[in-house]
């Protein structure tokens, strides 16, 4: 039984594609944020080995997949769900997206994620994008 961050994270819970009918699917372990005036960045390593960068910012829900993280074949993704577990409590933070983009950087657009990333809050983040 998980517990909840929020009812938003529980309902969305439920619609999870598994890994065998989401399109893509990206486990990102997150050793520390670094705090700018409006965002938060992370570094990571993609499936090369390759640094990579994710940027969590507030505002207009949305995010920015980077390709050598996610291989979309040329398709463009509906949306997104993105999904951490709060170190200290152990609830379950889920937010569905929708893809709005390409970037060199993994960009996040969610104000909650955003603000449990300034405080350190979580680890992991697991994406799964659906077509």
């Amino acid at each position: 039984m998980n517990s909840f961050y929020d009812n938003l994270s529980e309902k969305l819970y439920r619609e999870i594609p598994d890994t065998i009918s989401a399109t893509n699917k990206a486990m990102l372990n997150v050793e520390h944020f670094e705090v700018g005036q409006s965002y938060v960045v992370a570094k990571v390593e993609n499936r090369y080995g390759d640094p990579v960068k994710i940027n969590i910012q507030g505002g207009a829900q949305g995010i920015e997949l980077q390709e050598s993280l996610f291989n979309t074949k040329g398709r463009w993704p509906k949306f997104a769900y993105v999904m951490t577990t709060i170190k200290d409590t152990g609830e379950v933070v889920v937010r569905k997206l929708p893809v709005i983009g390409v970037k060199d950087w993994l960009l996040i657009y969610e104000d909650d994620l955003f603000l449990l990333a300034v405080k350190d809050a979580y680890e992991e983040l697991d994406i799964r994008i659906v077509e």
